[in-house]
This record gives C-alpha cells, structure tokens and sequence, in this order.
C-alpha cells in the first residue's frame, strides 16, 4: 500500500504548504516557476518539509522531461546513462532541458557531483538537488557556482501541518473524504503538535490511525489516546495546549533564576508530557543566548551540541544530554547584556535616523573607492599591536557616546569588562 504522505502530495502550487519564507504568491521564486524562468537550484533542510513535492510540482509547471534519483542508490555509470540521454534531447529534434531531481545529493564524491557541471553549463539540465545537510559543506563549491540560488526549508508550523491533515480528511480521491471520521477536539492539532515539524510523520500516522480504526458502525472516531499510541508518546499537556507553554516558560525562568533543582525538574515535565527534542532544544538554545550570554560565552556552543546529540540518539537517552544543557545553564553565571544590547540597537534604527558608515571604514577593495574616499584614514588595529584609538560609530551615535553594551561583571565576562575599561582609558588618553 503506498503510503498517505506519498498519497498526498499535491500537484498543483496553489496547494503546496509551508515555507512562507521564499514560497508565497508573487515571490520571484513564485514568478520564476510560473513564467518559465526557473534554473538550477538546492534545497536543503529537515525530512518531510516539502523538498521533493516541490521539485516535481516545478517540473510538471515547467512542462518539461523530469527525471527524479536518489543519489544513495544512483552511481556513476547510471548518472551517465541520465545525463546522455538528457544532451539528445537537447541536442536532438525536441530541443527540451531535462529537470534533473537529485534527492540526498550529499551522499554522492566529489567525482559524481562534478559529472553535472558540463550539462548544467550548457543548459542540457536544470538541476535540483536536495539534501539534509548544509550544502556549503556537502556539496562542491563548483556545483554551487553554477546553481542560481540555495533555499534553505524550515521545519512547518502546527497551523501549517493542522491544514494538511484536515485537507487529508476532506479529500475524497487520494485522501479519507469518502470516509465518515470523526475527530475529538483538539487530536488533530494535537497530531500536528508532536510531528516535529515534519509532514511526512504527521501524515503516515494520520493514515495508522485511520487504517486500524473500528468502523464496523459505519463511523471512525480519533481521540487522544489513539494519537498518543500511533505516536508513541504521552500527550499530558497536548489535552490544554497552554501548559506546554508554561512549562517551557518555567523551565527558562528556572535557568534564568539559577535554579538546578527547579529547571530539571520542568525539564522532566516537559519530556513525561511528550515534547520532542527540538521543542525543548530551540528553547535551550535561545537562553544560551538570551540568559547565559557573555557572562559563560562557550554556554551556546554545549548546548547546541548537547542538543544534537539528543536529536541524533532519540528519547529515552535524549534526556541525558539536554539534562546536561539544562543543569549547566542553570549553574552557571548569568547575563543578558548581549540581549539587551541587540535590542536597544535595532531600538534606534526603528525610531531614528542614524548617519551613513563612516568612509574609513567602508568597503575600499574596487576600482575607484579610493577616488571616493572609502577607506582613506583607516587604521588597521594589528599594524598597533592589536588596538588604536578610532571611530567606528556613525557620526551622530560616536558624538553622543552612545553605548549598547554594558557588560556585568558576572563570570566570564567579568574579564571582557576589564577588557573593555582599559581599552577605553586608551582612548580618553588619546582624546
């Protein structure tokens, strides 16, 4: 039986969901598929955000020859074989580019992926490649030369897989339209919830759930408890949705409060009630930042490991290394001053005007800048042995003084503080 996320693809772009970033009505990637313009492209990002489905709905607009591979089970001779067949049909009567659809492009060498690079020249293939990893490390620098933009695929919102999954529900042809299902309250959203953001998940549970429910009354029911056993995960605070919420928030007012006891212990909460890894990680990653900040600058850095690796291992062990981040956090010293100044600094480009970049400090590495003036007067700070008095502040802000930073004297940056004072004692030498 083929599966319900393969089911419902859609086929149309009207219909496709997610990735409002880029994808919307009247994008220039929007324009670019319906006005024919579309060229060669890598989209990367997490499973079941949509990578393949728009691919093939690119293809089937363009009205062009589409030919999808999976690059973990296509090898070399294969590839040639494709790519030969693609230059007839360029060459030949049709005079017709081939799509080339390369799904897990990051698993082909160096060698594979450079036997593109005459085609996607040439104009005999428009390429698409996917891929889960960062494609400005997986994938060749010359391959990326070639390929006009790079699309980075967000994992979709619960409003966003919530449309899918009732859309599922409706549809009499692919979906369970013809299907009389009834939901309790809040079991789809719920569904939608504890996918993670990925569709695919969302929708091949939907179709367990439906494909093993009793309709010998001629009615399907689907209820929380069938949800949390499809998903295999408890769904305690999914029945209010604002205690996942308030359990986070309290969670990072533990962290923030330097409480151990109180942070793990909502940290226990949080995964007995069924958040997954990157619910709870997101969040550890943010108070990194937000909370820990300067104050233990290698904080972001643990943490982010820490939850990688909860994501790599899965639950019931995730809980030991996002424990780590938590308790680490939780113990040591604290500062929002990082915070605090990004605010305050996008605070005054929305409210004022500020002066243009001072010209020693603009871009000087074109033809004719130094007719401009850019650059001129620039003190290159390690011709000093590491420092020399200089403005860096637009005219207006180094006038007033102003200063968005102000670092605490707490941890680590106690020793930046320092830093910085003497740096500034410099400073008011030379004035």
């Amino acid at each position: 039986m083929i599966p319900l996320s393969t089911r419902m693809r859609p086929d149309r772009l009207e219909d496709f969901v997610g990735q409002k970033h880029f994808m919307y009505e009247g994008s220039l990637f929007y324009n670019s598929i319906r006005k024919g313009t579309f060229e060669s492209a890598v989209f990367f990002g997490p499973s079941g955000t949509g990578k393949t489905t728009l691919a093939r709905i690119i293809a089937r607009e363009m009205d062009s020859n589409f030919v999808e591979i999976n690059a973990s089970v296509t090898g070399t001779k294969e590839l040639k074989e494709i790519l030969s067949n693609a230059s007839d049909r360029f060459y030949g009567l049709l005079k017709e580019t081939t799509f080339l659809y390369v799904d897990e492009v990051h698993r082909w060498n160096k060698l594979q992926q450079d036997s593109l690079l005459k085609t996607i020249e040439e104009g005999v293939i428009k390429f698409i490649g996917s891929t889960t990893e960062n494609p400005y490390f997986s994938i060749n620098k010359a391959v990326l030369s070639r390929v006009r933009n790079i699309y980075e695929f967000r994992r979709l919102e619960t409003d966003e897989i919530l449309t899918i999954l009732e859309r599922t529900l409706r549809d009499r042809e692919k979906g369970f339209g013809g299907l009389n299902i009834v939901c309790e309250e809040n079991a789809l959203r719920t569904l939608a919830s504890m996918s993670g953001g990925d569709c695919r998940v969302a929708l091949d549970a939907l179709g367990f759930i439906v494909d093993n429910t009793d309709m010998s009354g001629g009615e399907g029911h689907i209820d929380m408890d069938m949800v949390a056993e499809a998903m295999q995960k408890q769904t305690t605070f999914y029945d209010k949705e604002e205690d996942k919420y308030n359990l986070l928030s309290a969670l990072q007012k533990s962290v923030r409060g330097s409480d151990p006891q109180a942070a793990v212990h909502y940290l226990a909460r949080l995964i007995e009630g069924g958040a997954d890894e990157m619910m709870i990680g997101r969040r550890l990653m943010v108070m990194a930042s937000e909370d820990v900040g300067m104050a233990y600058p290698n904080a972001i850095s643990i943490v982010t490991s820490c939850v990688q690796a909860a994501q790599m291992i899965g639950f019931p062990e995730a809980q030991i290394p996002l424990a780590h981040a938590t308790v680490l956090m939780a113990s040591c010293p604290k500062s929002n001053s990082a915070n605090e100044a990004i605010k305050a600094a996008i605070k005054d480009l929305h409210s004022r005007k500020i002066d243009d970049v001072p010209d020693h400090l603009k871009d000087a590495h074109y033809g004719g800048a130094e007719k401009l003036g850019r650059g001129k007067g620039y003190k290159y700070p390690h011709a000093y042995g590491g420092y020399v008095t200089q403005q860096y502040l637009p005219d207006n802000l180094y006038r007033e003084g102003t200063v968005y930073y102000e670092p605490t004297a707490n941890g680590s940056e106690a020793s930046f503080k320092k830093y910085l004072e003497e740096l500034k004692k410099i400073d008011e030498g030379e004035l």
